[in-house]
């Protein structure tokens, strides 16, 4: 298979164009395919397809996505094109079947080639890989997030078309090259290499005038769309042309021959931007103190934060009834770019304070923090105070300073600020001044303050800002090494500044190198160090000012694996009760040393490390706490886990039921406690799915057998409902391996009755009766009668679905009898209904009847709102079956409710499927196709073959009811494919027999509509 992404989104076999399906699928699959090879999390997968807009569903219908395109490939014979990672999903293509991935290796070929002075095949290898762009990367795909994303492939175009140009020109091709620089230059006006060389060029050929006209309408581009001057090489060039300089002149270079040097003349086309206009002249100190340190030449982003700020700061001028002063704290982590922010802001701003700018460092947590005092004094000496004059206490101090400044506007800019102590002293006391803060602590503590949150950059502006160190030639020849490396300094301003500096420094290195050392995890904040920056410095003094057990929590928070983690991660660390866990991971959270990730409230409150601050966090736990503590609160944490767990089971199915137990201990809580954090307890389970991965996984690495097991099988109640079947087998896969490892005869029977259970669920059903007789013998083997009766429960389902009615019955009926005695309410209702189901298809409705009447009140009784959807659904197929459409149509949309309540799309489907067909047995019609139609969707969406199967025969039923063969045909064709390829004797002949009468039916009626049209003819020809 072949990947095209330069230009509209493609997939070729062979010659043959892969219809790719609706829009969600292209833009997932444009997604995997810019970061082809490398994990792409599932939020920004959703994120490219809703955009800011995202549905509660959208994680579930994302992985349907995902679900088709894997269906689709494997329909080409690459099933494994795209695989499940920790944290989302990657796109494993080789090297020569993506066409940007052909578009680098020629990019850099051509680079090695122009170092090796081979200049015209450099040029060779320049031209090969443009050809590859057909038209704008992903043109064709509607979403923000790609359209972001391909901004960086369509700069990186442009840049190789103008460093092909250069070389070009080099070689003497200017003629050749005008035509297209002509066009270049009217589809990228603003950007002034390909500028230059179209006047470079144009001169060479001869044509001076043109070249100048090129330039002065460039020029005035620049000066009506941005207010900028051509930058300086620009202009050099423009007046080598004028005065004919020589260094301009045309190269004269035999075709074949090396040249000496990669520019294209002494006029350098890569220059540097223009430097803007210059400073204000700054007035003497003793009229206008102006403290600001200078401001940050490369200053990246930020713009919708600067736009804040400086609102914010103006309030006061465009508000006259407003009489506060405006003061606003810029707030964020250690190291990302409080301070950075807060200058350049008050720079743009200081034309606003005509008075002046005073500026501190409060060193807010560090062991130099600057009380009031102190910056009282060095700010009225500022304002001309002599030290005579200068008042002994806190009061004086602030009442001079305000009276100072009340008839004055000026700027105070407070950075590095601890708490509100620090501040309110320092505030001016007219509103003509404003404030500006910087803390790591939200200060609401501040009448009036409004707080701007400052977060790391993202991808796009992370590269950015090592270009503007490093050198942007340097970050466009290693792309992905750029990319890798801010990833690896999390997009953490201050880390991306230290490695910037680093390799600014070092000439001689490849980015990949850095990349390379970073990678080391144990090693990386000592990489990240350079002159007096480093991070872990920076987060030392974040740590060092805290409480002890916050320290605490802190450094044992880095003992799990989680992507985020809840309030009650953090008490089962520390085996304390939630309130005072919550408390500590305020605390964290005030200093900055871990983020609320803004999902869940009050006890569902998560949260997560930055990547680096959690390579700072595994330090200190190597070098604060002993190895057994650190087990024994990872033990607590994944028994806390599994209790969790199995108390949101119970509340699904009304009780302990349908469970298999291993002897793993749990970490409890009081049930008031439970109920707060586990309510609603599907949606529970959604927020922390991918805690319940990490914790399989890492209970697997740690030995923790029991809870591997345990927490992976207790998850199937998500897994299941929501048709995670990747999240299914991943955990079952990792708990299988470790039963085995360990020979836990329990653990590996109750995974390979789980196993067998997702085999049922994807329809391979031989499968499924291997993995279930292997789970029998195992249970047998432990004495474990539950997992016995479970098992032969689920082979009992298999029997029926083959047609031997016989053995399904015996099995049912010998399970049926040790969930009574076990007390398992919830799976004799279970058992109850199918057999119910056996019965029917038998011939036996009283029987059924009085089983499914038994089912429904144990279902009730327990609350167990999925048993009972699935019990209302016999009754209503028992109901039609004794044609009472009326009474089976009120069933089955009982059905639907409960199936809906609790988000179980496959019994929405199996509902409506139901309806559909009690609707077709009224001769309502209209309403049996909406509803089959509807069932159809869900099925599909689900991936749920049996029931889509059903739905298909339905449709071809109701359409032989409409009088429509041919329609009925393709349904019936639809359905007999799908009962072959799982495997339905039964269903399939029905669906054969139907197919049969259908087609006869087609087949005369198109024979009627011949001869009649042949009758019609010949009475023609008779007139």
């Amino acid at each position: 298979m072949e990947f095209r992404v330069l230009g509209p989104l493609e997939v070729l076999a062979g010659d043959f164009h892969i219809d790719i399906g609706g829009s969600r699928q292209r833009i997932v699959l444009a997604s995997l395919l810019l970061e082809a090879n490398r994990t792409v999390p599932i939020s920004r997968l959703t994120d490219a397809i809703y955009g800011e807009d995202v549905p509660s569903t959208a994680r579930a219908q994302t992985q349907i996505c995902i679900s088709a395109l894997r269906r689709l490939f494997a329909m080409h014979g690459r099933p494994d094109l795209i695989i499940t990672r920790a944290k989302g999903y990657a796109l494993q293509v080789e090297q020569d079947v993506l066409d940007v991935h052909q578009f680098d290796d020629r990019v850099n070929r051509a680079r090695q080639d122009h170092d090796l002075r081979h200049s015209e095949e450099a040029v060779r290898h320049y031209r090969s890989a443009l050809s590859l762009w057909r038209a704008p990367a992903l043109v064709d795909i509607d979403s923000l997030a790609v359209r972001a994303a391909v901004g960086r492939l369509d700069e990186r175009r442009i840049s190789v078309t103008e460093d092909c140009i250069d070389l070009e020109l080099s070689l003497g091709h200017h003629r050749d090259l005008v035509a297209e620089l002509v066009d270049l230059v009217a589809e990228h006006p603003l950007r002034e290499r390909l500028r230059g060389q179209l006047m470079l060029a144009l001169y060479r050929s001869g044509r001076q005038a043109e070249a100048l006209e090129v330039y002065r309408a460039g020029r005035r581009s620049l000066v009506d769309e941005l207010g900028i001057e051509p930058n300086e090489w620009l202009q050099q060039l423009e007046h080598g042309i004028l005065t004919a300089d020589e260094s301009l002149r045309a190269p004269t270079v035999p075709r074949g021959s090396a040249v000496p040097a990669p520019a294209a003349s002494d006029v350098d086309l890569t220059g540097p931007e223009s430097s803007g206009p210059a400073p204000a002249a700054i007035r003497p100190v003793s009229i206008a103190p102006g403290m600001l340190p200078t401001d940050i030449s490369d200053f990246t982003g930020r713009n919708a934060h600067i736009t804040a700020v400086q609102e914010q700061l103006a309030q006061a001028q465009n508000d006259p009834e407003r009489l506060a002063v405006p003061v606003v704290a810029i707030v964020g982590k250690p190291g990302v770019g409080k301070t950075t922010l807060a200058v350049h802001v008050a720079h743009k701003v200081a034309v606003d304070f005509a008075d002046g700018q005073l500026f501190a460092d409060l060193h807010g947590r560090g062991t130099q923090r600057i009380g009031p005092m102190q910056i009282l004094e060095r700010f009225l000496r500022t304002l001309g105070v002599p030290g005579t004059a200068m008042p002994d206490g806190l009061e004086e101090r602030a009442e001079l300073y305000r009276a100072l400044l009340s008839d004055r506007r000026m700027l105070i800019v407070l950075d590095n600020v601890e708490g509100e102590s620090q501040v309110l002293p320092l505030l001016p006391g007219h509103r003509n001044s404003a404030v500006l803060i910087t803390s790591q602590s939200r200060l609401s503590g501040i009448p009036g303050v409004e707080h701007v949150d400052l977060d790391v950059f993202d991808s796009r502006q992370s590269v950015e800002l090592l270009s503007r160190i490093v050198g942007t030639n340097r970050v466009s020849a290693e792309p992905a090494a750029a990319t890798a490396l801010a990833e690896l300094c999390g997009h953490l301003p201050l880390a991306l500044r230290i490695a910037g500096a680093r390799m600014a420094t070092r000439l001689n290195w490849g980015m990949d190198q850095l990349v390379e050392r970073l990678h080391n995890e144990t090693r990386r904040l000592d990489e990240l160090k350079h002159g007096g920056m480093a991070i872990r410095a920076s987060l030392s003094l974040a740590y060092d000012a805290i409480d002890d057990e916050a320290k605490r929590l802190f450094r044992l928070l880095a003992v799990v694996d989680f992507p985020a983690f809840s309030g009650w991660v953090g008490a089962a660390l520390l085996d304390v009760s939630l309130p005072d866990a919550q408390d500590l991971l305020d605390e964290l959270t005030d200093a900055q040393l871990v983020d609320a990730t803004g999902t869940g409230f009050g006890m569902q409150s998560q949260y997560r490390f930055h990547d680096l601050i959690r390579i700072f966090a595994r330090e200190r736990l190597v070098e604060e706490e002993p190895v057994g503590n650190r087990n024994e609160a990872l033990g607590r944490v994944l028994g806390g886990l599994l209790f969790l767990s199995s108390e949101a089971h119970q509340r699904i199915y009304g009780g302990g039921f349908l469970q298999l137990k291993s002897p793993a201990v749990r970490w409890t809580q009081p049930n008031n406690i439970v109920e707060r954090i586990i309510a609603p307890p599907l949606p529970w389970f959604e927020r922390e799915r991918a805690t319940i991965l990490a914790g399989v996984r890492q209970a697997a690495q740690a030995g923790f057998v029991d809870l591997c097991w345990d927490l992976a099988i207790t998850a199937v109640t998500l897994f299941e409902l929501r048709f995670y079947l990747n999240d299914w087998r991943e955990t079952h896969e990792i708990a299988l391996a470790a039963v085995r490892r360990s020979g836990n005869r329990l653990g590996q029977a109750a995974v390979l009755y789980s196993i067998g259970a997702l085999s049922m669920t994807e329809q391979r059903f031989a499968d499924a009766r291997r993995e279930l007789e292997s789970a029998i013998v195992l249970f047998r083997v432990v004495d474990n009668v539950q997992g016995v009766a479970l098992s032969v429960r689920n082979l009992a389902f298999l029997d029926r679905m083959s047609g031997d009615f016989v053995e399904a019955s015996r099995r049912y009926e010998q399970a049926l009898k040790v969930f009574r005695e076990q007390g398992d309410m919830v799976a004799a209702a279970y058992a109850l209904h199918n057999l119910a189901q056996v019965r029917m298809e038998c011939g036996s409705p009283e029987e059924a009847k009085r089983l499914l009447e038994e089912a429904l009140d144990l279902s009730q009784r327990c609350g167990s709102r999925r048993v009972e959807a699935q019990v209302l659904h016999r009754i209503g197929s028992l109901h039609l079956q004794g044609g009472e459409a009326g009474e089976a149509a009120h069933v089955f949309d009982q059905a639907l409710s409960a199936a809906r309540d609790i988000g179980d799309t496959v019994g929405e489907a199996y509902a409506l499927h139901g309806l559909g067909m009690a609707q077709l047995g009224a001769g309502a019609f209209e309403a049996a196709s909406a509803a089959l139609e509807k069932a159809l969707d869900v099925a599909t969406i689900a991936g749920e073959q049996l029931v889509e199967a059903r739905v298909s025969l339905g449709l071809g039923e109701l359409a032989l009811a409409q009088n429509a063969p041919a329609r009925a045909v393709g349904h019936l064709r639809r359905a007999l494919d799908l009962f072959r390829r799982i495997r339905l004797p039964a269903l399939e002949a029905r669906a054969q027999a139907l197919l049969a009468d259908a087609s006869a039916v087609a087949e005369q009626e198109i024979a009627d509509s011949q001869r009649q049209g042949a009758n019609d003819e010949g009475a023609a020809v008779t007139r």
